[in-house]
């Protein structure tokens, strides 16, 4: 699906898509404190006069039982659009109710890959009031089981709509910008070096990392409002590249540190975005999961590290200098304490871990843990 972009300039337009829909058939999907903080509520009142039906009371891990709930209440009604407004698990959850609310079967079915989508969904349109999640340009969401996480990947939940507009950054705290911006850095970085990477894809990739890394910093430290505008495109942009490749080693271990210790999943993510920069970066033939072997993946972090003016001897120490200027702390006892090994390594996301470069063993992610602390 050719996914319709609508940008501030062109509010207008934006106007005109919604004019297309009758108030009493549009579900609205937001946050909770951030709805009001961004200035997404007032939006929406002057839109519609408050004259939607909303959902936001559910949890910012978004889990099927929560899911379960937005379905029942979309049920209740009519609707032929839902309009998400806010962060990636806002989109996320809207986009799950999109595509699922008008599946014959259970929701965990459909979370867990047991049984495949249909071809109806609703109308959705995406408005992110974060830069960095990319949930807008993507065909998958996060769902949770049990603090299992799931990807559900399926064409049918990619929204139809995005407005991008930086007017729900202007008031977004500067930790908020630091943790979404990384997320949108490690997609760019992650979608570089996918098994999965295409021409297309190292395009959308390079030019999100590029505008990330110039304008990430001006964004959070000096809330910079272009820089902060140009985040929002670049999380755009990223959200492009990984909804081809996917994500890689980074997300695949950030999960467990947002499931179980509650850290911010961009933070998360921040974590090990260097040690497996550094990593991937020393691939060989012999532990390379690409078919075209290590040296396209070396070619392709390459690019990224001139980006960094880096090299392999000192982009790690390059990237963590530069994601704790912006108040990440990276050092896992003192952000967390001491973690559970045993349950770490049993929550890996291997569906993302199979998307790396380089084979990542037990022993690997040992030896991340034994860096960061």
């Amino acid at each position: 699906m050719q996914q319709e972009i609508i940008r501030e300039s062109e509010i207008k337009l934006l106007d005109a898509i919604i004019e297309k829909y009758d108030p009493n058939k549009i579900f609205l999907v937001h946050g909770k404190n951030s709805y009001k903080n961004s200035g997404a509520e007032l939006f929406i009142a002057n839109k519609f006069n408050n004259q939607l039906s909303s959902f936001s009371d559910f949890d910012v891990n978004p889990n099927s039982i929560d899911l379960q709930k937005g379905i029942e209440l979309f049920n209740k009604g009519d609707y032929e659009l839902i309009i998400a407004i806010g962060g990636g698990s806002v989109i996320d959850m809207a986009k799950l109710i999109s595509g699922m609310a008008t599946q014959p079967t259970e929701v965990e079915n459909l979370i867990k890959g047991d049984i495949d989508f249909d071809n109806s969904n609703i109308d959705l349109m995406a408005i992110p009031t974060t830069a960095g999640t990319g949930a807008e340009a993507t065909h998958f969401a996060v769902a949770y089981i049990n603090k299992q996480k799931y990807s559900v990947s399926n064409d049918s939940i990619l929204p139809k709509y995005v407005f991008l507009s930086p007017r729900f950054l202007i008031s977004t705290s500067p930790y908020l910008i630091a943790v979404t911006g990384v997320d949108a850095m490690a997609q760019a970085m992650e979608s570089q070096w996918s098994i999965n990477a295409t021409a297309e894809s190292e395009k959308y990739s390079l030019e999100a990392f590029n505008i990330i890394w110039n304008n990430l910093e001006a964004a959070v430290i000096d809330n910079n409002e272009k820089a902060k505008a140009k985040m929002l495109e670049a999380s755009f942009i990223a959200g492009k590249a990984i909804n081809i490749t996917k994500t890689t080693a980074p997300h695949a271990l950030s999960y467990f540190f947002t499931s179980y210790y509650g850290i911010a999943h961009g933070h998360a993510v921040g974590l090990s975005l260097a040690f497996f920069l550094k990593f991937n970066s020393e691939v060989t033939d012999v532990d390379c999961t690409l078919n075209n072997g290590a040296n396209i993946v070396k070619k392709r972090i390459i690019k990224l590290l001139t980006i960094m003016n880096a090299d392999e001897n000192t982009a790690f120490d390059i990237l963590n200098d530069f994601l704790k200027k912006i108040g990440l702390e990276l050092n896992i006892k003192k952000l967390i304490g001491n973690i559970d090994t045993v349950l770490m390594l049993s929550s890996i996301n291997f569906e993302r871990l199979n998307n790396n470069p380089r084979m990542v063993s037990n022993d690997t992610i040992k030896d991340f843990l034994n860096t960061n602390n």
